[in-house]
Order: structure tokens, then C-alpha cells, then sequence
């Protein structure tokens, strides 16, 4: 792990070096063609691609809900009974989240309101690859299901054996409405323009590989997204008070999600920050994953040495991260000082896994710092707000005078004059 220190000025420097990367450029190129070649060429596009990149031959792309039926018989019943524990924990939090409209009528003669409406359709995207995630089938459609999204796609890419049977056990208890055996960029085409096979959504959320993030950020205005997800990463603020193992365990949790993943310590203890990077060699050499794990934290792994708590979190802000570990004493002391972090586990006992998998609020998360600006998914990410207007005459008369006055300071004339017209004696 690479070690930053110094005061806060030169640790931002440290961390905002801008680098090049001219992998992602190509693979922008890339996407671009996938992204025509589906909304060109369709279904026809999608079985090419498929053979191409997934060296799968699909003559159907539908999964059956017998399919889906046989998977539940094809799983460990504890798998199923943790899986309706968690369905329960997400479901009972994000009810939490629903939100109503309203309708104001304080002024005399006037009514606004606001509707609060599901979207028709929604895309989810569920990543195969190098890990499954059955988790994520939940924390993707259960949101769209309390927000009473009627019709819920989810799509996964096929694999040469074929699909994972727990990711299609999580689809039937999550209740996708449809499931298609397609990935990748090519399946984030198919969802945004639709295909005769795959029906066209109004929004697409999931995470995936850099193909499937920049293939969401192509779609975007044709459909909405959730968020341009990154790798995974994971800040841990802790001091000397915190236990080592448990630190060292926690960012190799992120590490070994794939190896551009960010594990990265902020301690006011250089001998913490030392005690923690000897803990991850040691657990490393035991990862079935070690490979992945060790990349990660070889290049984006390290453990910055701030001069005060106040200034690790200033840095911790800075880096806006997807998780947030506190762990120092009474770390609910601390709370106000988050100001970005896509979701904070507080304490010793609440690692992030914890959050991955179970208690409840979204794994779904922004990263690559868009934790300023971007929120988890949730229920409101699955529904819109429309607003309504009435008045009277009456009161459009007491307001008429205003309304033309910004009217035509902005040169829109005929906006004067609808209002207008409204008080003159008919020709």
C-alpha cells in the first residue's frame, strides 16, 4: 500500500494527479459501435455479439419462468432463506423512502399540487463476469417494485455453462417481470432502443464493467440511469483505537471486487496505517481471490497520514467515496462530519459487507467521487413528479399584472398576451 502524507494541501495534490488512461478511450470507441450496431441491426446484432464476446450461440434470449422456477429447486435452501431475510431488510427500509404527492390551497382560488407517478418500465442490469451478484438482483428491482413500477427487465449476460442458477433463484424472489439472457454494452443498447426480442425501458440501473458504464452514459437522454458507476471503493477513517485485522479485512472486502478497485485508509497513526498495511499482506496470502485483491491494493491501495481527524475528513470529502468506515471512538460523534460518502458504516461491527448484502439500505452507490452529487438508489429513482396549476379568475386576475410584466421583459410577447386576453371585452 502506498503511503501519503504531509499537510492537507499536499495530500489533495497527491490524490487529483490526472492520469491519461487510454484503455478507456478505446473502449468509449468501442461502445460507440456496439451501441449503433444494436440500435441498427436489432436482435441479429445481439446474437452476434453475444457469440462474440460471451462465445455463446442464442437462437432465444427470453428466460422462461419455468427457468426461473427450476433454479429455486437448483439452490441451497439456506441460500433461499438468507436471501428472503435480506429481501425482507431492503423491502422494510426502502418503504421508508416512498413519497406522496401533495396539494396546496392556501391562496384563495389557487390549487398546485404534485404527482408522484412510477415509471412504466424499468431495465436492470445484473453483472456475470468474474463475480455474480445475486444481491444486486434485489437491490435493484425491490426499489422499483415498492415504487409500483408495473413491468421490470433484468438482464445478465449468458455463460458458456448457462446462467447462474442463484442469479435467476434472486430474480424469481426479487419478481422480475421478464429476464433476458444478454450483457455487456449490447444489452444496455437493447434496453435503451428496444429490439424485437427486448423491450425498450424508460430507465436502466445496475452496475457492470466499464463496457456496461459507458454504455449507459451513450443511452443517456434516450433513457434515464442511475449513475455511471466506477470500480468499487471503500474509505476506512480510523485511528489508533481501531483494530488492525478488522481494518485490513474491510478494505480487502473492496480490493477483491476487481482490480481497479480503491481500498484506502485515512489514520491520524502512522504505526495504525503501518500495523494495518502488515495485516493486509498477511490476509492476502489467504484470498481465494488474491490475484484480483492484490493488483487492487498494489496500485490504488494506501494509507494517507492526516495531522488531525478534522483533516481526515476534510480528505475524506475530497475524495467523496462510494463507502464510508468510521471507525473511532463513538463514531456517531462524527456523523456530522460527512458531507459526501455514498453510504457510512459506523463502528467496529458494521462493516461494509454488512451493507453489500443485508441491513437493508442500497448497495447501489456512486463512486469515483460522484458521492457529491449523486445519491443511492432508491425508491424516488424509479418514479417521477408532475405539476399542476389552477386558478380562478379571480385570482389570475390579482397576478396578471406581474405575470405580464416578466413577460414581456423577457420579449415573449404572446406569453403577455394569453394572460391577457383573458380580461378584454371579445371584439
Amino acid at each position: 500500500m502506498r503511503f501519503i502524507s504531509g499537510d492537507k494541501e499536499a495530500i489533495f495534490q497527491q490524490l487529483h494527479t490526472a492520469v491519461v488512461d487510454e484503455a478507456q478511450i478505446e473502449t468509449e470507441l468501442a461502445v460507440k459501435r456496439i451501441v449503433a450496431d444494436v440500435r441498427e441491426n436489432g436482435d441479429e446484432a445481439l446474437k452476434r455479439l453475444t457469440a462474440q464476446f460471451d462465445g455463446v450461440t442464442l437462437t432465444d434470449f427470453r428466460v422462461s419462468q419455468s427457468d426461473l422456477d427450476d433454479a429455486l429447486q437448483h439452490v441451497e435452501a439456506d441460500f433461499i432463506q438468507a436471501l428472503e431475510q435480506a429481501k425482507e431488510n431492503i423491502l422494510s427500509y426502502h418503504q421508508k423512502q416512498k413519497q406522496s404527492g401533495f396539494v396546496d390551497t392556501e391562496k384563495r382560488g389557487v390549487m398546485r399540487g404534485q404527482l408522484v407517478r412510477p415509471l412504466e418500465t424499468a431495465g436492470i442490469y445484473v453483472p456475470g463476469g468474474t463475480a455474480a451478484y445475486p444481491s444486486s438482483v434485489l437491490m435493484n428491482i425491490l426499489p422499483a417494485k415498492i415504487a409500483g413500477v408495473p413491468r421490470i427487465i433484468m438482464v445478465t449476460p449468458p455463460g458458456a455453462d448457462g446462467l447462474n442458477p442463484y442469479i435467476l433463484a434472486a430474480a424469481k424472489i426479487a419478481g422480475a417481470d421478464e429476464v433476458y439472457q444478454v450483457g455487456g454494452a449490447q444489452a444496455v443498447a437493447a434496453l435503451a432502443f428496444g429490439t424485437a426480442s427486448i423491450p425498450k425501458v424508460d430507465k436502466i440501473v445496475g452496475p457492470g464493467n466499464m463496457f456496461v458504464a459507458l454504455a449507459k452514459r451513450e443511452v443517456f437522454g434516450i433513457v434515464d440511469i442511475d449513475m455511471i458507476a466506477g470500480p468499487s471503493e471503500v474509505v476506512v477513517v480510523a485511528d489508533a483505537t481501531a483494530n488492525p485485522r478488522f481494518v485490513a479485512a474491510d478494505l480487502l472486502s473492496q480490493a477483491e471486487h476487481d482490480k481497479l478497485a480503491r481500498a484506502i485508509l485515512i489514520t491520524t497513526s502512522e504505526p495504525f496505517g503501518q500495523a494495518v498495511a502488515s495485516e493486509v499482506e498477511k490476509q492476502l496470502r489467504t484470498l481465494p481471490r488474491e490475484e484480483i485483491a492484490r493488483a487492487s491494493i498494489a496500485n490504488f491501495g494506501q494509507v494517507i497520514v492526516a495531522d488531525s481527524i478534522e483533516a481526515a475528513f476534510e480528505i475524506m470529502n475530497d475524495i467523496a467515496p462510494e463507502h464510508l468506515e468510521i471507525q473511532l471512538e463513538n463514531p456517531m460523534d462524527y456523523l456530522s462530519y460527512v458531507k459526501n460518502a455514498g453510504s457510512v458504516f459506523l463502528g467496529a461491527y458494521a462493516s461494509e459487507p454488512l451493507g453489500d448484502y443485508f441491513a437493508g439500505p442500497n448497495h447501489v452507490l456512486p463512486t469515483s467521487g460522484t458521492a457529491r452529487f449523486f445519491s443511492p438508489l432508491g425508491v424516488a429513482d424509479f418514479c417521477k413528479r408532475t405539476s399542476f396549476i389552477s386558478y380562478t379568475k379571480d385570482a389570475l386576475e390579482k397576478e396578471k399584472d406581474a405575470i405580464v410584466l416578466l413577460a414581456e421583459k423577457e420579449g415573449l410577447t404572446a406569453h403577455a398576451r394569453a394572460i391577457q386576453i383573458r380580461f378584454e371585452e371579445e371584439n
